[in-house]
């Protein structure tokens, strides 16, 4: 029988299968090394982190039990502290005057027992500005682990069909392999080796050969990764190497509470529950991807998860899933100061379409989402305009800042009800703590679930209590900033988006189109009244949620106005402002006072004055009113908080308003700053670059005018 392929062609072939096999079997393992890598490198850290530790502890400590130790004898020879004990030789020791065998014995006996007790209480705590060569070697492990894990699940999913098919094959072709073995092969045996050739032929070029050459590539890809590739990508997606090293090695970051604080009953159910998160455009930390399955599961719920936690992100992945699952129609209320905010963060994480419902085109907008469906974005005032046919209903209901609706006789509480009343299901969402009000709990626990509510009322007297937590588990779910984000103090920048309400709106025009530099930047701080300033709100409900969670407040601002505005908005709660009047020493008295104020203090400065030269650690909460020409007064006036000795998340808030200079100064100043990290050393003279200059801001402004001038005439043709 003669054979339709060459003895090359079929070595080959056979070389290639067989290499692909190798190949795909160490591909297979590489999963299980590189999580034993994360572990070998997380112990590295671990240790590193406890030396650190023990640099600060004096060598005093191990006397402490009165050991009767020659600590004077150690310090005089270089032996200041116990990570210098446990670095040393025990026969180092020996050799100091005074200090036996036996002694030395006891004294390393010591060290290492404080130094054990560290590393017990040692949580690992990243951040880019710290790239130890243990944590440089971890972040990279863990990064080629994210890189390959995916591939490692093909190569061993695609082992079998190598055992069963490929390997056969590769067997059956053998006698191809060689001119001579082919002489002296049967019929039969030819048969096979030219149906085997065919099959591994396919195989390569088919949907196999692709999927297994991708896998390979993957892997021996990631082997090349440096360490600069890893710390860039973990500083743009930390969740994902903080979510495979929580699951490797639980409880290194401190969150080793798996159930994050539910009952166990209640946690089994909410476990099992599935997310379908096709379409969401961010990785979920695991307390909040165990929130979004709370909510899902319970359907009717009031999250009350601290500032700073994420609780946007959960409400978005919750509808996500919901549609992903074949749900169409969800509405968000919100108040007015973050309804541009809701609308900017549905467009960034999730791929399903938003509906601002709001101002003049309400009724038009209401029509376009109940003919299309997705997310509608509205305010609590906008809600009586919210009229459905009886048949109607939608699938969820979001309800931001709930405790706007605490109180049960009033108008825009009868109106979220209806609305609740059409729902499937709701969500209820604060950052206030309503442990501190039964009352306003069980008020809105009334609307979610009545029947729990009812049994949670029984218990209000002892509602500190475990059980009080275990009867209202099932509707009311808190997690706080300590139990679930530990790895480091972080600074969390949020920018807030406001829509400006129509009286500001027209002195914002006004300025502008006058060429009125500085009243244009002072967009809603100069609005006569601050009760109808959308920035002035926002910054108002910021600061109430700060003193509910215990937390104090800097305001800066580049504008003496603004900070007297501000100074006048919050009255008591503020000391005195630091502006470039007040001498350098009152400064330092006021930030003194300031530290010794109550939680939801403020402070309120002048940027040039207060962002430098002063440490005010005791404040967490920074907010900044109006975008700065140079980032570099921002960045300085953040470090204000955010330095050595914080001991909290730092938590920093710009307000911004959409359709103002606002929005093109972010704009003109985030590619400036792309620009310069990708190409300028850091020199101050390229610092200096990223300034927006008077002509920069002419330039806004004209643009301003047009888009003005613009809507104005698209508004007289409408009439």
């Amino acid at each position: 029988m003669s054979r339709s392929f060459s003895v090359n062609d079929s070595k080959r072939l056979s070389d290639e299968h067989i290499k692909l096999k190798s190949a795909l079997s160490a591909g297979a393992q590489q999963k299980e090394l590189l999580r034993e890598e994360i572990k070998k490198n997380t112990d590295f850290a671990v240790d590193e982190a406890v030396v650190t530790l023990l640099k600060s502890v004096s060598v005093e400590e191990i006397n402490r039990e009165k050991r009767g130790f020659r600590i004077k004898s150690l310090i005089d020879n270089g032996y200041s502290t116990v990570a210098d004990i446990i670095n040393a030789p025990e026969h180092y020791l020996e050799r100091i005057n005074g200090i036996s065998a036996e002694g030395a014995r006891a004294i390393k006996k010591a060290a290492n027992e404080i130094a054990e007790q560290a590393r017990q209480g040692t949580k690992l705590r990243f951040s880019t500005d710290n790239k130890t060569p243990a944590a440089t070697a971890l972040v990279l492990a863990l990064y080629k682990y994210i890189k390959c894990s995916s591939a490692a699940e093909s190569c061993i999913k695609l082992l079998p069909f190598v055992k069963s098919s490929i390997e056969p094959a590769v067997s059956d072709l053998a006698p191809a392999t060689g001119s001579l073995k082919w002489l002296f092969t049967s019929s039969n045996a030819k048969a096979k080796a030219e149906n085997a050739y065919k099959f591994l032929s396919d195989s390569l070029s088919g949907s196999y050969g692709r999927d297994a050459k991708a896998a390979v590539y993957v892997i021996d890809s990631a082997k090349a990764l440096s360490s600069s590739e890893a710390w860039n990508n973990f500083s743009e997606q930390p969740v994902a190497f903080f979510n495979v090293l929580e699951d490797i090695c639980p409880g290194v970051l401190g969150t080793d509470d798996g159930i994050y604080g539910l009952p166990e009953e209640l946690a089994k159910e909410v476990r099992e529950e599935p997310i379908y998160s096709e379409g969401l455009r961010c990785t979920l930390r695991r307390y909040q991807e165990w929130g979004v399955k709370y909510v899902l599961h319970q359907e009717k719920v009031l999250l009350g998860d601290e500032m700073g936690l994420g609780k946007t992100v959960q409400a978005i992945a919750a509808m996500v899933s919901l549609k992903n699952a074949g749900a169409t129609h969800f509405i968000v209320v919100c108040p007015a100061s973050v309804l541009a905010n809701w609308c900017r963060e549905i467009r960034k994480f999730c791929s399903v379409p938003v509906t601002r419902v709001y101002g003049n085109a309400r009724i038009g907008s209401l029509r376009f989402w109940i003919k299309n469906g997705g997310i509608a974005v509205t305010t609590y005032e906008t809600t009586p305009y919210f009229v459905f046919d009886d048949d109607f209903s939608f699938d969820m209901l979001v309800v931001d800042e709930a405790h706007y609706i605490k109180n049960p006789e009033a108008q825009r509480t009868a109106n979220v009800k209806k609305l609740c009343a059409k729902s499937k299901r709701l969500l209820f969402m604060t950052g206030t703590a309503l442990e501190n009000n039964v009352d306003e709990m069980l008020s809105l626990m009334k609307i979610l679930q009545p029947e729990v509510a009812a049994s949670a009322s029984r218990l209000a007297s002892i509602s500190s209590a475990p059980q009080f937590r275990d009867a209202i588990a099932s509707v009311y779910y808190r997690r706080k900033r300590a139990d679930v984000l530990t790895e480091l103090p972080e600074l969390i920048e949020t920018e807030e988006w406001c829509t400006l309400l129509s009286e500001e709106k027209k002195v914002y025009e006004d300025a502008v189109l006058s060429r009125n530099f500085a009243a244009a930047r002072r967009v809603s701080w100069n609005s006569g009244d601050m009760s109808k300033s959308c920035k002035a709100l926002r910054l108002k409900e910021i600061v109430e949620d700060a003193a509910e969670d215990n937390r104090k407040v800097i305001v800066f601002s580049f504008f003496l106005d603004t900070i007297q505005r501000v100074t006048e908005l919050f009255g008591e709660k503020c000391v005195q402002p630091i502006n470039g009047s007040v001498p350098l020493q009152r400064r330092q008295e006021i930030v003194d006072e300031f530290e010794k104020a109550p939680a939801g203090a403020v402070l309120p400065a002048q940027i040039q004055s207060g962002g430098t030269g002063l440490n005010i650690q005791s404040a967490s909460v920074v907010i900044i009113c109006e975008p700065q020409f140079k980032p570099s007064i921002e960045n300085q006036a953040v470090s204000r908080a955010y330095r050595m000795g914080q001991t909290r998340n730092v938590l920093v808030y710009r307000l911004l308003c959409e359709d103002s200079v606002d929005e093109r100064i972010t704009e003109i100043l985030k590619e400036k700053q792309n620009i310069f990290d990708a190409f300028a050393d850091e020199s101050s003279a390229a610092a200096e670059s990223l300034e927006i200059d008077s002509d920069s801001f002419g330039n806004i402004i004209d643009e301003e005018i047009k888009r003005i001038n613009k809507e104005h005439a698209s508004e007289e043709n409408k009439q």
